[in-house]
């Protein structure tokens, strides 16, 4: 589990009452939203200020507070609970699995929304049509702390419950409170799909390494493939190709040719890689 047991960038309204979940058990979230007021199309409401939620929860509303209040529409996140304690926004009943508990994390995620709410004039519909403000940070978070991208009973679309206790307790992933055993809820009723992660492009040629890492005897396949590299340019001083990835004199007196191959003169060309001349080396990346 990750050590960011609260959401960076979260305020943090801790409530208290920590108990540990069930740890053999899969990890998993659960997605809600507030449905603090009863809305139609036709007499869509005001949405409930952010505020009064997290004071909610923090006062009278306590027996039930989540893991994470989230406003998609602002961004703003509180969290009341830390990630290795079970919150208690979901009935669970005696006997029987626990709701809350079951799994190595069981993060409840309370979305500030309600059906055909209102916010500066526009009316929506369902949780998915909102700008879903920070839900990639949150998405984030939930996944550093096991919680797999993944609805082990689909996605919610609508407002039917669909649940199944051996899913619940032996599938990690997200789950609507629609698909929480014990419970009659039938939220979400949507929820932004997920923030596929960016994995940083790895870079095609070696970045340089500092001149301390060039000392005798410094083993790695950094050196091997500069080796490789100064054969390749002709700037080949080695005696022996044994040992490639083993820094030496050879790996000295071959890059000494090839900075003075760039024009480097006196102690320029002493045989140290500098950030210039590596560059200009383009060591594939290892």
């Amino acid at each position: 589990m990750t050590t960011a047991l609260w959401m960076p960038g979260a305020i943090q309204d801790d409530v208290g009452d920590h108990a540990p979940t069930d740890q053999q058990y899969p990890p998993k979230a659960i997605g809600h939203i507030t449905w603090d007021r009863n809305a139609t199309p036709k007499a869509p409401q005001d949405l409930v200020s952010f505020n009064k939620l997290r004071s909610y929860f923090t006062g009278s509303g306590v027996g039930v507070a989540p893991h994470i209040l989230w406003s998609p529409f602002t961004g703003e996140i509180c969290q009341f609970y830390p990630a290795d304690s079970r919150s208690k926004s979901v009935v669970d009943l005696a006997g029987g699995t626990r709701t809350n508990r079951a799994g190595k994390v069981v993060i409840q995620v309370e979305a500030l929304f309600f059906p055909y709410c209102r916010v500066d004039g526009t009316v929506y519909a369902t949780l998915s049509d909102t700008p879903c403000k920070g839900w990639a940070d949150l998405n984030a978070w939930v996944r550093s702390l096991g919680v797999p991208d993944t609805w082990p009973m689909g996605r919610p679309t609508d407002f039917t419950p669909h649940r199944s206790e051996h899913v619940w307790e032996t599938e990690g992933g997200w789950y609507g409170h629609s698909q929480v055993p014990e419970n009659t809820h039938v939220d979400p009723g949507s929820w932004p799909a997920f923030v596929v992660p960016v994995v940083p492009a790895k870079p095609t040629y070696e970045p340089f390494p500092g001149k301390s890492f060039f000392s005798s005897g410094r083993k790695s396949p950094i050196i091997a493939a500069m080796h490789k590299r100064l054969v390749a340019v002709g700037c080949n001083h080695y005696l022996s190709s044994l040992k490639a990835d083993v820094w030496g004199s050879g790996d000295e007196r071959s890059y000494a040719a090839w900075q003075r191959h760039l024009g480097y003169t006196g102690s320029d060309a002493d045989g140290t890689p500098g950030p210039t001349s590596w560059a200009k080396l383009h060591v594939p990346n290892v």
